[in-house]
């Protein structure tokens, strides 16, 4: 087995928590990050790169930060992927490493992409999609999701990890009536 790559160093501060209104160039910049993404990975990938998070949804605000899953085969067998996302500037960070890989992009400070790299067909693999096409389906979900995102946005703007464990039970909320 190959040893884990070192984490990219986190530069201090991290980027702050923000809540855009949606930017319908978001989808284009997942469709340029897409096509970048599907050469670099071939060897590794499982099926289609998805657009994830709140930037996959039409109209909902966001953190402008697009969200990237590209499904593999497994962790283990995923391991020099690392340094194929590494060329496209995507820094790794060990986060969840018994999920996925996890990268952002450019640099924690400042973020304009996310790439998860998660075995097709796991647990994550299945609620991050059905939570993406439940926002989408809903409209008045999806306004929901806005608001409490942006209470949590004011309340954790210098704490990525406490806004997203916030949003845990609304996520656990819709994944349970799908």
């Amino acid at each position: 087995m190959q040893p884990l790559p070192r984490p990219s160093p986190a530069p201090a501060p991290d980027a702050v928590v923000e809540i855009m209104e949606y930017d319908p160039g978001w989808p284009g910049m997942f469709h340029a990050e897409q096509r970048l993404l599907v050469e670099v990975l071939a060897p590794w990938l499982a099926g289609p790169v998805e657009h994830i998070g709140s930037t996959a949804v039409p109209g909902l605000a966001a953190k402008p930060v697009i969200d990237i899953m590209a499904p593999v085969h497994s962790l283990a067998g995923s391991m020099a992927a690392l340094d194929a996302a590494g060329a496209l500037g995507y820094l790794y960070h060990p986060y969840k490493p018994g999920q996925m890989h996890w990268f952002c992009k450019p640099s924690p400070a400042h973020r304009t992409h996310h790439l998860h790299l998660v075995p097709l067909g796991s647990a994550l693999w299945h609620q991050r999609l059905a939570f993406r096409d439940a926002l989408r389906g809903s409209a008045e979900l999806a306004a929901r999701y806005a608001v409490l995102k942006r209470g949590l946005a004011a309340q954790y703007r210098h704490d990525r990890e406490g806004y997203t464990e916030a949003k845990g039970a609304f996520i656990a909320e819709v994944l349970g009536g799908v």
